[in-house]
């Protein structure tokens, strides 16, 4: 299951330690400007080895577009575009002993032992390179379109939103060889109301599908989420009113700019809480499948401590790949 999505289709292939990775788009309108540099601005966002926060792998995630875009504009075919792998170092994984809290044992189990688990292959951060690579260009048409902006931030990183002290944290765990999570916050400004298909094609279950393909995303709520559960509907019901313009406006935005799976023309938001890494350099109980032995474990590699802050661009990335699933062009 490598392809997401059915008007703006997104294949994502390679591995974190193969000879590269990439996507394939499908979809795009044909003529259509693509800048080029806005999306390497996104990559180098979510680009290894460029913060003391990160891991120290470096790669330099420049992709190169082998069929799809002519002169700068895309020519109706499918753009395909690669980026090779440079800095692997495959002898800090074990075939047989598998990290706690990583996918190593089910999908062991799943593919009889034959999956790449160098890096964790396919289910590697190292994957979300081509998906910040096609939600970049997503991006773009969402603001020609309807001049909408997706923006994401760190909301808390173990559990402090103020930056500095979210920093102190993750260099405190990298110190200790451990690692910390977080939650990131997502919003598209701009989006006209009427978007979206209930009931299976919401704007929720679209997003919320491409969200949960990001590695270490654990979970997923749209405007006041969980919070509604302790609320009473009189305090975070959305009034509504005529402005003066003589348009509908809202008073309040409890629902994260979405009514039963169709946007409203509020902001869109919804927040995304992120593991803190499994690949750790402290001791782990885990076990030897070769010998069937129960084990105490330290694992090598170079893991980010925190995978929050390269995750930013990733998760904007699968938003706007998840809008580009609807009907932009009929009347809204």
């Amino acid at each position: 299951m490598n392809t997401f999505g059915e008007r703006y289709r997104v294949t994502v292939f390679g591995e974190s330690h193969g000879a590269a990775i990439g996507c394939v788009i499908d979809g795009l309108p044909p003529g259509y400007e693509i800048d080029l540099d806005a999306v390497r601005a996104d990559l180098a966002r979510r680009a290894p080895g460029n913060s003391p926060t990160a891991t120290a792998r470096r790669e330099t995630d420049n992709f190169t577009v082998v069929s799809g875009l002519l002169n700068g504009r895309t020519t109706g075919a499918a753009l395909t575009a690669y980026a090779r792998n440079s800095d692997t170092r495959s002898h800090d994984y074990s075939a047989d002993v598998p990290r706690p809290g990583h996918s190593d044992y089910p999908a062991s189990v799943k593919y009889f032992g034959f999956n790449d688990r160098r890096g964790g292959g396919i289910f590697s951060g190292r994957l979300t390179a081509p998906l910040v690579f096609a939600g970049a260009i997503a991006k773009q048409i969402l603001r020609g379109k309807f001049g909408a902006e997706i923006t994401a931030r760190a909301l808390s990183i173990a559990g402090e939103t103020d930056e500095a002290a979210q920093t102190e944290n993750i260099l405190a765990a990298k110190a200790a060889g451990d690692s910390v999570g977080g939650v990131i916050e997502c919003a598209a400004a701009g989006l006209p109301p009427g978007l979206g298909e209930p009931l299976y094609g919401s704007i929720e279950s679209q997003i919320a599908a491409l969200v949960f393909a990001v590695p270490a995303v654990k979970g997923i709520e749209f405007g006041d989420g969980f919070g509604f559960a302790a609320r009473r509907g009189s305090e975070v019901s959305d009034g509504m009113a005529f402005g003066a313009s003589g348009e509908v406006e809202f008073l309040a935005n409890h629902n994260g700019g979405i009514l039963g799976g169709i946007t409203t023309g509020q902001p869109l938001i919804f927040r995304a809480a992120i593991k803190p890494t499994p690949t750790i350099a402290l001791p782990q109980r885990t076990v030897n499948l070769a010998d069937k032995t129960s084990v105490t474990h330290s694992f090598a590699g170079r893991h980010d401590p925190c995978i929050v802050l390269r995750a930013i661009p990733v998760i904007e990335a699968v938003c706007a790949i998840a809008l580009m699933q609807f009907d932009l062009t009929k009347p809204i």
